[in-house]
């Protein structure tokens, strides 16, 4: 995916959105079922509860940047642990994201939002949710090391 000539800011978000999210899809599928529980020490949140955490706040910053009420109606993180439960759940909220990077122009970028109760812009809530993403992503590389299996943003294309 290009940068659009038109649409610069914007589609350079929306094209490091689609990394990210191509990244977090990816791992999570090739995670085992039965590593989704895994934890390098206790006091860190498991694979799965990761997983379950990065679709909550997907729902949490692309609603702000929609105008919406996020229509995730559970905490995903504390109440999905099967692997095909919390890809799904993933997945959902990649998908509701995608109608806000798909719908933000350069013009609209800099309309105001509460995002943490603090004025914002759409641009800012949907920067912030890569970052978390790719935060978050870093993690499950780790996860991913640890299980001695490769990321896919190691992997070869």
């Amino acid at each position: 995916m290009a940068v659009a000539q038109d649409n610069p800011l914007s589609s350079g978000n929306k094209m490091m959105y689609g990394i990210v999210k191509g990244d977090l899809t990816k791992a999570a599928e090739e995670m085992p079922a039965e590593d989704y529980s895994f934890k390098p020490t206790p006091e860190v949140r498991s694979f799965g509860q990761i997983v379950g955490h990065v679709a909550n706040a997907n729902y949490m910053f692309c609603s702000a940047a929609l105008g919406e009420k996020s229509p995730s109606t559970s905490n995903i993180e504390k109440t999905k642990t099967a692997k095909a439960d919390l890809i799904q759940a993933l997945n959902d909220s990649f998908a509701y994201c995608d109608k806000a990077y798909d719908g933000l122009t350069d013009a609209g970028a800099t309309e105001k939002i509460k995002l943490f109760g603090r004025d914002s812009t759409k641009l800012s809530a949907l920067s912030f949710n890569n970052m978390h993403d790719m935060e978050h992503y870093g993690n499950i590389v780790t996860y991913l090391r640890l299980k001695n299996l490769v990321p896919p943003s190691s992997q070869k294309q």
